[in-house]
């Protein structure tokens, strides 16, 4: 008898609760919903039909926007303790809508109201939000006076998706898009450096845009709107050869989930000045710095257990950057880039370079 017979592969079990195969391959990475039966020679993932409640619950809890650290104890925990987890979260997104309403009003209020190559539709609010992600990997300072180009981002476009990709050398950001269409790709890639100033400065611009047309040329690059149009001056020079370093990365050993803006308040909050240490063993994270003692934050946690240390200055903006409630933090070894991702947004990559400590 076939291992498969009355399973549903990904895509069918996709389907049917609602959840996209990424987020499915993201929950079986976190233990959260791992699939039935996996395929020794092909890798693909099988779900039974009795994991459809939990997989719908996984999605209910997710649209409400719960950590996972928190979607565990709802799936796995008792009910006493899943009800006061629910009670907490909700009064937690009572007030995080509050605090959205009351700045987007704010925005609100201060808010004003070619020739040849390769043209792609965008949404506006999207690229706006890409260069908003991508941009605080952009080098300044003296990173930027020694290699100019570290201080644009690389806008690069084919048949298939823009990405906006940036690198200070110890973080490496890169944003996919998706045309909505396009007219006059070039076979293979065509790209351009932007100085990211003048690109922040356009996606403000185009973030009130439904849809915004990029033009690339061999006169440059520009947004467009009908007949308004916002030049994007750039910049002549060789950016690093990002896709090399995505290849070489390793398989990851550890993978470490906690809820993005607790970790991120706990390093902000606590002043690290110096390099903050994770350690992450079981269910739990410890961060630890020489200046500010030790903080702990409940995590799911795979893989044997794992002592890396970041420099707070790099490793924040990566969490500012994210998407969702919780992030995943994918790391090979304690000296080579770990991958920083989220299960809402597939398509946003940031690498984060750690540091060494001396013991």
């Amino acid at each position: 008898m076939d291992d498969t017979d009355g399973l549903m592969s990904i895509g069918a079990f996709a389907r049917q609760v609602g959840l996209a195969p990424s987020a499915l391959r993201f929950y079986d990475d976190c233990g959260v919903l791992p699939p039935a039966h996996v395929d020794e020679a092909t890798g693909y993932r099988y779900y039974a039909p009795d994991q459809e409640n939990r997989a719908i619950l996984v999605r209910r809890l997710r649209e409400a926007g719960m950590p996972l650290t928190d979607t565990s104890v709802v799936l796995d925990g008792t009910r006493e303790e899943a009800r006061a987890v629910l009670a907490e979260h909700a009064h937690r997104a009572r007030e995080t809508a509050a605090s959205a309403q009351a700045a987007t009003e704010r925005i609100l209020r201060d808010l004003l109201g070619g020739a040849a190559g390769t043209e792609v539709r965008l949404g506006g609010a999207e690229l706006a939000g890409a260069v908003r992600q991508v941009a605080p990997a952009v080098a300044s300072g003296a990173g930027q006076a020694e290699f100019p180009t570290l201080g644009c981002v690389l806008v690069e476009v084919d048949r298939e998706e823009v990405r906006l990709v940036a690198t200070d050398r110890y973080r490496l950001a890169v944003r996919a898009l998706r045309p909505t269409s396009g007219e006059g790709v070039r076979p293979g890639p065509c790209h351009v450096l932007v100085d990211v100033r003048e690109l922040r400065d356009a996606a403000s611009w185009a973030m009130r845009l439904p849809t915004v047309d990029l033009e690339v040329d061999e006169q440059g690059a520009r947004l467009r709107d009908g007949d308004a149009v916002r030049v994007l001056p750039t910049v002549d020079g060789t950016f690093p050869e990002y896709r090399m370093i995505l290849d070489d990365l390793p398989t990851p050993r550890h993978r470490v989930i906690v809820d993005r803006a607790a970790l991120r308040t706990v390093i902000a909050d606590a002043g690290y000045e110096g390099p903050v240490t994770l350690h992450a063993q079981e269910q739990r994270l410890e961060l630890t710095s020489h200046d500010s003692g030790t903080s702990g934050l409940a995590a799911i946690c795979t893989g044997p257990p794992v002592r890396i240390a970041f420099d707070p200055a790099v490793l924040v903006p990566a969490l500012d950057a994210g998407v969702g409630p919780d992030v995943l933090l994918e790391i090979s070894s304690p000296v080579q880039p770990v991958v920083v991702r989220s299960a809402d947004q597939g398509s946003f990559t940031t690498l984060v370079m750690p540091v060494q400590v001396s013991e």
